[in-house]
């Protein structure tokens, strides 16, 4: 028993250097993305803001309006045209 013991420990010692090295490799090939990825997660995180606070787009487009008007417009039709096209495709989805 004591012999099969040793032999767990070895392979245990043996998987955790495997798995270190794994983790290093791994740091050293995601270092390059590190800088795109926390962009792209603050662009989530300000996506998710502005979807929780409808105010500041009522604000915001109705300031469009009132300086821009035809702005404005071209907006609204733009965003609704989306909006249709996003809801046509979640439902072939």
């Amino acid at each position: 028993m004591n012999e099969k013991l040793k032999s767990l420990e070895a392979r245990r010692a043996e998987l955790q250097a495997q798995a270190n090295r794994a983790r290093k490799t791994f740091a050293n090939q995601f270092e390059v993305w590190e800088k795109p990825l926390s962009w792209a997660d603050k662009g989530v995180d300000a996506f998710h803001f502005l979807k929780g606070n409808p105010f500041i787009w009522t604000t915001a487009f109705a300031a469009l309006a009132h300086y821009k008007p035809k702005l404005a417009s071209k907006a609204l039709s733009i965003g609704w045209g989306t909006v249709k096209l996003i809801k046509s495709a979640k439902k072939l989805i």
